[in-house]
């Protein structure tokens, strides 16, 4: 494996530190994917606590002979200004995935006709649209993503967050009234209203508005490039019965669609622990790694298509 440190945008007002990651022999040009992060903010590594996927995914994939481009997100590397910015997915990770997948296909040891990306989570939400504003890969990875909007997402994990506690149910309910209200009428708001309508922080519903418009399973559904919808059934932030079953539904029949289900795996690909979305951050302090069976079917995935 040979890793090769480089800056994604570099010139531009946020340059990005990346790692190259290229399998031993690179006797001729190699396939390669662009790995597009989660939401919030997060390293190169798309490190949550013990857990490092993307780092995972780039040596797994190096050493079936697929080189790799991760990289840290915008919002992590440039978190004070972009906390001033009043910003969309486009700023967020759109504009920065186009320019990585530019820098694989610019790269010799890199087939240009054979540069993949590979989307986890609000990642995957996104791969869809981000081939379609320029990136024109040979194919699409999408890791725990939904056909959903952002927002019923948001609601629907609000939800799920009710257990035996009537204070903190309480607590959840009074939160979900006000987000439940705050996204109605969303698409019938103008863009200016939007705007001006925070959700939290610096985040106005505007970023909801523009990301919703068209959902993954659109842009998936006006596209023939290949892909491939890997889900794990323990996910309890993406879900299995909801989700991955729906995207099943709108892509039944397609001879470019391919899913993968693993039954003991959750968010992040590794072995569950827990099956309570409460319980999140004690299932992401136990160190796991991705294993070879999700690996596998990336890498042949890649290579058949």
């Amino acid at each position: 494996m040979i890793c090769e440190r480089i800056t994604v945008g570099a010139g531009t007002d946020y340059p990005l530190l990346g790692m190259l990651t290229f399998p031993d022999s690179l006797s001729k040009p190699v396939p390669a994917v662009v790995l597009v992060h989660g939401s919030g903010p997060s390293d190169m590594d798309e490190t949550v606590m013990k857990l490092t996927p993307f780092k995972d995914l780039a040596q797994g994939l190096a050493e079936r002979g697929i080189a790799s481009l991760r990289y840290d997100k915008r919002s992590f590397a440039h978190a004070r200004k972009m906390a001033k910015a009043d910003v969309t997915v486009k700023e967020e990770t759109i504009d920065d995935a186009l320019l990585a997948a530019e820098v694989l296909k610019n790269d010799p040891h890199i087939n240009r006709d054979r540069v993949f990306l590979l989307g986890h989570s609000m990642g995957a939400m996104l791969a869809p649209r981000i081939d379609a504003e320029g990136a024109d890969v040979k194919g699409l990875i999408l890791m725990a993503g939904t056909p959903y909007r952002l927002e019923e997402v948001v609601l629907r994990q609000l939800k799920q967050a009710n257990g035996s506690n009537p204070l903190l149910n309480w607590i959840v309910g009074q939160e979900y009234r006000v987000m439940a209200k705050k996204f109605s009428g969303l698409y019938r708001m103008s863009d200016d209203e939007a705007k001006k309508k925070k959700f939290a922080g610096n985040l106005s519903l505007y970023y909801f508005k523009e990301m919703g418009q068209k959902t993954a399973a659109d842009y998936l559904l006006e596209s023939s490039k290949p892909v491939l919808i890997l889900q794990g059934a323990r996910d309890f932030q993406v879900l299995a019965e909801d989700d991955y079953r729906r995207f099943q539904e709108l892509l039944s029949g397609r001879e470019n669609t391919r899913f993968r289900l693993y039954p003991e795996l959750n968010h992040a690909f590794v072995e569950a622990i827990y099956d309570d979305i409460l319980k999140a951050s004690k299932e992401y302090r136990v160190e796991r790694h991705i294993g070879e069976t999700v690996i596998g079917d990336i890498a042949s995935f890649i290579l058949d298509s």
